[in-house]
This record gives structure tokens, sequence and C-alpha cells, in this order.
């Protein structure tokens, strides 16, 4: 599943691409041709994120009026920007907008349908804060965290504590930080918690900026250490994860994965003792 500055990199590019138009809006599949029809050729202005969930706002530029297109692309949702002339769409396309100066194809979402400002509204309540948001209160996931005896691990995962960080930024972070993913909630430190929450910040707006996920520092980079480039679908060099029985690049230690909250965690036990 798309990590949250994924999500944010894909509002920028609608954005860029169609605000401001008024695109032609179609669902080849099908499955989204009503509401489809309703915002084919209105006013595209506004593109939003909030950690894993990307909204396409139509026809009314006051967000109270606004019809709004909401997103998750789950685990096998794929969007594909293109140029013109676009070519005919397959049939597994959701949504396509087609403007003069490009084309959106969007394939396979979790979710994707028309919602009110109301509706909209409420996705974000449910959500904890997103680090890539100007609006973002890391006291209020730092008050659910100091509460918890989950893992921070977990607790990092869990969308409505912090919204957008996902399986990479969570091994990564924890990592950088020294701190043993399975350490309590409320073990964590104030001090701690604003490290974790600047670095998250950082690391995810450099996400939007590559396109990638690059958590090394520049000691650590392959031209500095002599080592051959990571090589993986996810592109990015990283410390721990999905470097699983490998030696850290830290200490030389052998990085171990468990299961923890549905997904596999990747840590290294000699550099993230307690």
């Amino acid at each position: 599943m798309p990590e949250g500055h994924t999500i944010h990199r894909l509002a920028q590019d609608y954005a860029a691409a169609f605000a401001g138009t008024a695109p032609r809006v179609t669902s080849p599949q099908g499955k989204f041709g009503d509401a489809a029809a309703l915002l084919d050729r209105t006013l595209l202005h506004t593109a939003d994120a909030h950690g894993k969930h990307l909204f396409l706002g139509f026809r009314d530029p006051d967000p109270d009026h606004t019809d709004w297109v909401h997103i998750h692309l789950g685990l096998f949702g794929k969007v594909a920007f293109g140029t013109p002339p676009a070519p005919p769409p397959a049939d597994t396309v959701r949504l396509r907008l087609a403007g003069d100066t490009a084309y959106v194809d969007l394939r396979g979402p979790t979710t994707c349908a028309l919602i009110t400002p109301a509706e909209k509204r409420a996705i974000h309540a449910r959500l904890g804060p997103d680090p890539l948001r100007p609006d973002a209160d890391p006291d209020a996931a730092y008050a659910r965290v100091r509460r918890s005896r989950t893992p921070v691990a977990a607790l990092l995962m869990d969308q409505k504590v912090i919204a957008g960080v996902g399986n990479v930024y969570r091994a990564e972070v924890l990592f950088r930080h020294r701190i043993d993913p399975y350490r309590p909630g409320r073990d964590i430190t104030p001090a701690e918690w604003d490290a974790l929450w600047t670095d998250l910040v950082e690391l995810m707006r450099e996400g939007v900026r590559n396109n990638r996920i690059d958590t090394v520092r520049p000691e650590h980079t392959p031209e500095a250490m002599g080592r051959p480039p990571r090589v993986d679908d996810h592109g990015g060099e990283v410390y721990v994860y999905r470097r699983a029985n490998l030696p850290c690049h830290v200490c030389g230690g052998e990085i171990r994965t468990a299961g923890l909250a549905a997904r596999n965690l990747f840590w290294c036990p000699d550099c993230q003792k307690d």
C-alpha cells in the first residue's frame, strides 16, 4: 500500500495537470459512471491529501459546497498520467480525467466515491495528524501514544494515531532514533516523540520531492560506504526495511524481522535497545 508521501505527490500531480480546468471525467469501468457524468466538464479546483486518502474538489471552490472525489488506493490501486492523445481506455479504468495537456487513469482503488463536504470532514476527523499537512498537531498524536501500552511500532502504523506512516517509514524512523520497536508507547518520552515527528516530517517531505523513500544519512550511502546500491522494487536507500538477515549499515549486526500489526517489522536488535 502506498505511504503518505505518495498520496501527497499524487495530489500535487493532479493539481499541476488539472487545477483550474474543466476536464472530461469518465468511468470506462462503469463503477463510477453516474458520479463521473455529474462531474464531467466541471471545474477541478483542489487536490488534497490526508494520510493515505486523496481528495479531488470539483465545481464550487467553497469547501462547504464542493463535490469531492474520495480516493483510497489500498493494496492494488494504481494511478498513471500521460499526455494527449489519450489512448482508448482499458475497461479496468475506474476513473479517467482528460484535458488539453494531460490525462490520468485510476485503476483498482479500494475507494473511489463522490462524497459531500460533511463526509470529507468525517474522514479527516477519524484520522490522526499527517506530518505532511500544515494543520498537523503532533501533540494530538503524542497524547494517544503516551496513554498506550501498545508497541510504538504498531502505534506508528495506526492511522488514527498518525496518518500516512506506513511500514517503511515506521521501521526506518525507529531505527534512526535507536528506539526498540516493541517499547510501549507510554514509555516514549516527549523529547523522543518530538525527534521522531520532526524526522518524519523531513523524511516524508523528501519522499514527496523525490517520489521515493530514502532514509540513510550521508555517511551511510552506497558511495560513502563503498557498497552496492540497494536493488528493490520499492527503491530508495534504507537501513532496515526488507533487509532481514543482512548486516546493519551502522553496527554490522544482523537485521531481524517479525510480524507486528499485520505487517513485517524490520529492526536491528543491537542498535535499537532500550
